[in-house]
């Protein structure tokens, strides 16, 4: 028997009406997707029953979907190390992540089968005491715990709400065309992410040059599920006011209980974490030609700077 957590009523439905998920088979996918890692010369990879089922739901179990995403899961950490180096929650720079509720799940969702709602808070952390890589290292890890631990998220999929209040030019600067490349390629091709909506709310003076540039490189699906609101009330149109903290006007508790809730998570998961370093591809090895961060991204490599004029 798979070693998996069984689902809900609710979302057991919606992943065998929208994912293709066949109870029964489900076990059959996860050997023959252990049996593809083990004949790969170069991967290093996870073959936890509950990791693979969350690549296969968010690849509507293609098993050649879930190959090529697992390929390039494990490439970019292996040409990226310093994203899997430092991984412990306990180190300050993840602290201070943690502790000031830069990113926060919210408790309850639309409808009981609606995607789980991330709230986003950038203005929560000082540009100056905080590097581009930290940033990046931070969102890979909320990810790699939701693989693990978030069935809501793997098969009904995320919202994102990304507050922009008391965003400086500090931050926007931090994400350079190089950053949003990386990013987009690691959301789009390496996680089994399914992005069903983001919505920004009080965005600064600036904030279109980081917009336009992360747009391009989204597939035209994701473009247009980007939102920027004017006021709350167009954001209460797509996320019912309720569902928010109450620092928000809504019922969905208080930013400092959520922050204490996501904060025990991640030490829940430290261990989980920190094996990250175990895991990735050994391009030496790889049959054909290797994987760069030019042939992944497309580009040298180097976090340059944004310039603004």
């Amino acid at each position: 028997m798979a070693n998996i957590r069984p689902l809900p009523v609710h979302l057991a439905l919606k992943a065998q009406n929208e994912l293709n998920e066949v109870p029964e088979r489900i076990e059959e996918d996860l050997n023959a997707l252990k049996t593809w890692i083990r004949q790969q010369p170069h991967l290093r990879a996870r073959t936890d029953d509950q990791f693979l089922v969350g690549f296969l739901r968010g690849c509507k179990y293609s098993l050649e979907r879930v190959k090529k995403k697992l390929d390039i899961y494990y490439s970019f950490r292996t040409n990226l190390p310093d994203l899997i180096m430092n991984s412990d929650p306990l180190l300050e720079k993840n602290k201070l992540f943690l502790k000031q509720g830069v990113g926060l799940r919210l408790p309850n969702t639309i409808t009981p089968d609606g995607a789980c709602i991330l709230l986003i808070r950038p203005e929560r952390y000082d540009p100056a005491k905080v590097d581009i890589i930290d940033i990046f290292r931070y969102i890979v890890m909320v990810f790699d715990i939701f693989i693990i631990d978030n069935d809501q998220w793997t098969v009904s999929g995320v919202l994102e709400v990304i507050d922009l209040a008391n965003v400086t030019m500090a931050h926007i600067l931090q994400f350079t065309p190089i950053y949003i490349k990386k990013l987009s390629v690691i959301c789009q091709d390496a996680m089994p992410l399914r992005l069903k909506g983001v919505h920004c709310i009080n965005a600064p003076p600036g904030f279109d040059t980081v917009f336009n540039s992360f747009k391009r490189f989204l597939s035209e699906k994701n473009r247009n599920r980007i939102y920027i609101h004017g006021d709350l009330g167009n954001l209460y149109k797509h996320i019912p006011q309720k569902l928010l903290p109450t620092e928000y006007g809504g019922e969905g508790g208080s930013i400092k209980d959520l922050t204490t809730c996501w904060e025990n998570k991640f030490l829940e998961y430290r261990d989980y974490l920190m094996e990250e370093s175990k895991y990735g591809t050994d391009e030496k090895k790889r049959p054909g030609r290797p994987k760069t961060e030019e042939t992944l991204f497309g580009i040298d490599g180097s976090f340059r700077k944004l310039s603004v004029d």
